[in-house]
């Protein structure tokens, strides 16, 4: 079993940053992928950023080059890294993790284990 659990969102004026951390707990050894995604309100879930245990990441067209993915192993926690905020951003994030099944690392499919989310709100 694996749990996750995130922290680190909060409100914030645009353009600002929030990082959020994701903390894995169980038996993680065939988990290769750990993401981050969102949903906003009145939308589908969507991938944000991937990172795989080889290192390989991926990021959402729409948070490229102001969202940065990161782990430490040795704390099991997950980070996002998230600057230049805009009211689009407004979302609840969650972190997951799972075994790779598609080509595209942001494909949910990858996912079977999510954590139960943490609030960003972007004014």
């Amino acid at each position: 079993h694996v749990q996750l659990v995130e922290s680190g969102g909060g409100s914030v004026q645009a353009g600002g940053s929030l990082r959020l951390s994701c903390v894995v707990s169980g038996y993680t050894r065939s988990r290769v992928c750990m993401g981050w995604f969102r949903r906003a309100p009145g939308k589908a879930r969507e991938a944000v950023a991937v990172i795989e245990r080889d290192g390989s990441i991926e990021y959402a067209a729409s948070v490229k080059g102001r969202f940065t993915i990161s782990k430490d192993n040795a704390k099991n926690t997950l980070y996002l890294q998230m600057n230049n905020l805009t009211p689009e951003d407004t979302a609840m994030y969650y972190c997951a993790t799972g075994i790779r099944v598609r080509a595209s690392l942001l494909h949910e499919a990858n996912f079977d284990y999510w954590g139960q989310g943490t609030q960003v709100t972007v004014s």
